[in-house]
């Protein structure tokens, strides 16, 4: 399969929003304030209570600061979000180191910093990040003020509950860095694979109505060039009937009726009898999606079955783009040949598109279709990849079409990859979803077994 961008998406940089992090550093700053005062004047136990609100006067600061010099709407770089996420870091140990190290159960928060860098920051930046807040934690279990009690007994808490602490921490660090990173880049691969998807479409679309263009344009030049016959006419009949005037005069009154009849076929592009430029059968559909592959030298078997009349669709370049992304990736794997099989009834359409190549392996098979599918997987299945975007792509146009897509291997002993791609007739031949039950529901009596 063909992908449409030189390198996933994913890839490119992402800016947070400075209000976000501004946003979230004052709701820290609140809950750090009502904890230090709740501990302090609430449950009457003896802390740092000038150091502590001296280092959360520290982080308002920086938060003033940043309103004054930035607008809301500022975007961070990659370094200057991991500089502000990693002072937070520095900004919680220091009251930690205040109020008893990790003995103190709001230790837990070092975690919330580093899962903001890994939903947004590259993975780099978020290693950089957890290595900054297990260093800190490994220095908190040894470097710290007694934890905060009443009474003048404070509790000794064992070695091991500390070390259990401080393994639980790293643990959590690493756990909820890698869970928020992997959840977030498959959100942000769907999102820029529709994106993508869109683009597509829309490029499809507006090739699709270069027809109407040229219509159009056909109509307006129609005026001067009738004007010109005109004029050719009577320089034709004012002329000396022989010499070379009257043989530039017979050229361009030949060009004139050239000119003519194109712009007459460029007028029919809009008619309502516009026949194959308007409709495809079920065979042209086929051949659209399958010709551009044939000069690679992969031959094609082609078997269409079903009773007279042949199913007729508008022309629909979402869906020609789709098979014919479906029919190149069949070409690119395939060992001697490529099947397209079509069948027809009075209410399904059935195209299935195979190749004898190594076919999909299990792993491939669970996710085919799903966006920026890694090579990895790819080279384990089908040698040299190619297996993301753009199935992707054709998938989603597909279904867009009104089409269910089933992929599988074919039956053993042959090898080799099938994509099974079915349309209620109606939808098919009317190019248009049903209302009512789901598509998916109406095409189940043609389901493979």
């Amino acid at each position: 399969m063909t992908d449409l961008v030189p390198s996933a998406p994913g890839g490119a940089p992402r800016h947070l929003r400075l209000d976000t992090l501004v946003r979230l550093r004052w709701l820290a700053i609140a809950g750090q304030s009502a904890a230090v005062a709740g501990v302090h004047f609430g449950l009457g136990f003896s802390l740092p209570f000038g150091w502590c609100f001296l280092a959360i006067a520290v982080s308002a600061w920086l938060n003033i600061a940043l309103r004054i010099r930035f607008p809301l709407s500022h975007r961070l770089r990659e370094g200057a979000a991991t500089a502000l996420l990693g002072f937070d870091i520095l900004q919680l140990a220091a009251l930690l180191y205040l109020t008893g190290g990790l003995q103190n159960p709001f230790a837990i928060l070092f975690l919330a910093p580093v899962m903001i860098s890994a939903t947004a920051l590259p993975p780099r930046h978020t290693l950089a990040l957890g290595l900054l807040a297990a260093g800190l934690a490994t220095l908190l279990v040894f470097l710290h003020w007694p934890l905060p009690w009443a009474g003048s007994e404070r509790p000794l808490l064992p070695p091991q509950y500390q070390l259990g602490n401080w393994i639980a921490l790293l643990l959590g660090l690493g756990f909820t860095g890698i869970y928020a990173w992997r959840v977030a880049k498959e959100a942000r691969d769907l999102s820029e694979a529709l994106a993508a998807t869109e683009l597509v479409l829309a490029r499809e679309q507006h090739l699709s109505q270069l027809d109407g263009l040229a219509a159009a344009a056909a109509h307006e030049l129609g005026t001067p060039l009738a004007t010109i016959a005109l004029v050719a006419r009577e320089l034709s009949r004012l002329a000396p009937p022989e010499g070379e005037m009257a043989e530039d005069i017979t050229l361009l009154r030949e060009q004139v009726e050239r000119c003519r009849g194109i712009l007459g076929k460029l007028t029919s592009l809009q008619d309502d009898d516009a026949g194959p430029l308007d409709q495809l059968s079920l065979s042209l559909l086929i051949e659209e999606a399958a010709g551009p592959q044939r000069p690679f030298g992969v031959p094609f078997e082609i078997a269409l079955t079903g009773e007279k009349p042949e199913p007729v669709c508008r022309r629909n370049p979402g869906m020609i783009y789709g098979l014919g992304n479906i029919v190149d990736n069949a070409v690119d794997f395939a060992s001697s040949k490529v099947t397209i099989t079509a069948q027809w009834t009075d209410g399904a359409v059935i195209l299935t598109i195979a190749d004898d190549g190594p076919g999909f392996t299990p792993e491939v098979l669970l996710r085919a279709g799903d966006p920026y599918l890694s090579r990895s997987h790819a080279k384990e299945s089908r040698a040299g990849g190619g297996l993301g975007l753009g199935l992707f792509i054709a998938k989603t146009l597909l279904e867009r079409s009104g089409a269910t897509l089933e992929f599988s291997n074919l039956p053993l002993p042959a090898t080799g990859a099938s994509i099974r791609i079915t349309w209620l007739r109606a939808v098919f031949e009317r190019d248009d979803r049903p209302a009512g039950p789901s598509n998916a529901e109406l095409l189940a009596p043609y389901a493979t077994e």
